[in-house]
């Protein structure tokens, strides 16, 4: 008796496990892979995320569909990804915004950065560029700082959302030089985007690759870079602290995960099957004529660095006094 219910367990058990272990093996992808990008077409994320999806396709010889659930400044996205079934077919770009600012910036969270998700690898350093809608006269940072200064919130500042990387870089700039600019969030960096370029915003954080195009043919104009250092691929512009803020300093990062539970074996291979499309010559110049630096990370790599970014900007959340209940 005891030797044919061990039999019968041992079933019962080869049966469950031999799927996961065949996918460890070698067998996944199986089915095309659904890629959330929590934000709506058209903007910074999207731009970024689409031709990724379409490399990874590619590498894997499986379809990456490209599935954007923008809103609540990427926590109606990062939920979706967080609640998904953890076999691998699911993955979530992320944001600096989703992994380790909203933390800090809301009361109640939908999920934990931290438990919630398998990192999958610290994808690429970005940088953010202060544009406005070419009717507004200031051609520099220091000339923007005085038309606020002359009228404070005489200016709209669109962004991504509450709390976004671009909300929280305009802050630290207005906390920085005692000026006022008129927030308003959009429902992501493409609608905000467009505000500006239509003139209903006058300023706006930018992600370079959604904003080149617009600054090449004259819509925008830029006029400081948010990181310390400018980037090669647009050494023309200078950083935000050249510009006459010095110490300004405010960058994004991005990030690839998977739902909490997704098996070690999965993990690895989609970290390798993502750093290979990340490292493909044509996306990779694309990355970098885009400002973005790619990295591509372990997963280890990546958990500890959001634990570390939490802290950092729960700090700034807090000077700031930026909250969302």
């Amino acid at each position: 008796m005891k030797a044919a219910i061990l039999g019968f367990l041992g079933a019962v058990l080869a049966t469950t496990v031999a799927p996961l272990w065949a996918q460890g093996a070698g067998d996944f992808p199986s089915k095309p892979i659904r890629l959330v990008i929590p934000y709506p077409p058209g903007g910074g994320m999207d731009t970024i995320g689409r031709p990724f999806a379409r490399q990874l396709s590619e590498n894997i010889g499986q379809q990456v569909v490209v599935d954007n659930r923008g809103g609540a400044n990427g926590t109606i996205g990062m939920e979706i990804v967080a609640r998904a079934s953890p076999d691998g077919y699911t993955i979530g770009f992320a944001l600096s915004a989703q992994l380790a600012i909203n933390p800090g910036l809301y009361k109640k969270l939908a999920y934990d950065p931290v438990k919630d998700f398998e990192p999958l690898t610290l994808f690429a350093d970005g940088c953010y560029l202060l544009v406005v809608n070419p009717a507004v006269p200031a051609k520099s940072v220091k000339e923007l700082i005085a038309l606020a200064r002359a009228k404070p919130n005489g200016l709209i500042m669109a962004s991504s959302g509450n709390g976004s990387g671009g909300h929280l870089s305009a802050a630290l700039l207005m906390s920085m030089t005692g000026t006022k600019l008129l927030h308003v969030p959009y429902k992501g960096g493409g609608p905000a985007l467009v505000a500006v370029l239509s003139g209903e915003a006058q300023t706006l954080f930018a992600t370079y690759a959604a904003s080149k195009g617009h600054i090449a043919a004259g819509r925008l104009r830029a006029l400081g870079v948010s990181t310390a250092k400018r980037p090669a691929a647009i050494s023309d512009i200078p950083t935000i602290a050249e510009a006459g803020v010095s110490g300004y300093e405010s960058s994004p990062w991005y990030a690839y995960v998977a739902p909490a539970g997704t098996p070690r074996a999965l993990v690895t291979r989609l970290n390798r099957e993502i750093v290979r499309a990340l490292n493909h010559p044509e996306y990779r110049k694309f990355l970098l004529g885009s400002a973005i630096e790619p990295i591509g990370s372990s997963p280890e790599r990546l958990r500890a660095y959001i634990k570390t970014e939490m802290v950092k900007w729960a700090g700034v959340i807090k000077s700031a006094g930026a909250r969302i209940d």
